[in-house]
């Protein structure tokens, strides 16, 4: 029960996270336009959170700082898999080549384990702003989230469509 509870909680900071992340990047980028379509996120889900939780001007101000320092660091990771997504295109619309699809999917699978390593981090620091009221309402949003994430993926069909 407690890792479903962590689970969630990492869910829902990656909601906040990535909806400031999303904000802060600028949108007449190619970059920023898949982090923007990768997580789903925007100004909207930041501002949900902060009426949801009921956050402080203070807690807002100090998250909107964490995610400024972290940008630097998270642009580089998001322009790579980004990179490495186009290259994977290529291959999937023209001549495919097992080896070199291979090769750029581990990049991109190293890339995204460094990103998720980072999300992580940030989430945790954005988590440890809020009060232990906030926490616990936080916790109760992840796990609806998940009971309904749940419900979806037992609806969902388990093979190809029939003709």
């Amino acid at each position: 029960m407690k890792s479903i509870r962590i689970r969630l909680l990492v869910a829902a900071m990656a909601v906040v996270f990535a909806a400031a992340v999303a904000k802060s990047q600028s949108a007449d980028t190619q970059a920023a336009a898949m982090h923007h379509h990768e997580f789903g996120f925007g100004d909207h889900m930041m501002g949900f959170f902060a009426d949801y939780l009921n956050l402080s001007d203070v807690q807002q101000t100090q998250m909107k700082a964490v995610i400024a320092k972290e940008h630097a660091t998270l642009q580089p990771l998001v322009q790579q898999l980004h990179q490495t997504h186009q290259q994977l295109r290529q291959y999937e619309e023209g001549a495919y080549d097992e080896a070199k699809v291979r090769a750029v999917a581990a990049q991109e699978s190293q890339t995204f384990t460094e990103l998720t390593v980072q999300k992580t981090r940030i989430h945790s620091e954005l988590f440890q702003m809020l009060t232990p009221d906030q926490r616990a309402k936080m916790k109760e949003f992840e796990a609806r989230h998940e009971v309904r994430m749940q419900k979806r993926m037992s609806q969902a069909p388990s093979g190809p469509p029939e003709e």
